[in-house]
């Protein structure tokens, strides 16, 4: 079944990263946040909630956390008041150094090349993209 094979390798996934985000005392979900907005700073929840596909009650908490570590804060939009915009504090920007080597540690765990990583990779966002309902 593709969907097991899938779910198990997801879970399986996030295990591979949880002694490489222990160090940082990070979760997996809080891990991809923080690169999220290390790839791009001051983004509104929203932004964040489509990128990640979370939705913003699984999204909420997790940036309450990180704020409360120092890492983020989050302040209102000078443009438009009913947006959150999510900034890295120092603190999160600094962390990003930290977690520097932690792609190259997943590569290597693969035993995967570049090429075939980035092509699994776009073969499982297509299949994504086509069971979207939207």
């Amino acid at each position: 079944m593709l969907c097991f094979a899938l779910y198990s390798t997801a879970h399986r996934m996030q295990q591979t990263y949880k002694p490489l985000l222990a160090p940082l005392d990070l979760t997996y979900p809080q891990y991809l946040l923080l690169s999220a907005l290390w790839a791009e700073d001051a983004r509104t929840v929203g932004a964040l909630g489509r990128e990640l596909q979370l939705a913003s009650n699984t999204l909420t908490p997790l940036i309450k956390r990180l704020e409360t570590r120092g890492l983020l804060r989050r302040t209102r939009d000078t443009g438009d008041d009913r947006q959150v915009r999510i900034t890295l504090t120092d603190d999160g920007r600094a962390l990003q150094s930290d977690a520097a080597h932690i792609p190259d540690c997943i590569v290597r765990e693969t035993g995967m090349d570049m090429a075939d990583l980035t092509r699994l990779r776009d073969e499982i966002l297509a299949l994504r993209d086509r069971l979207d309902p939207a």
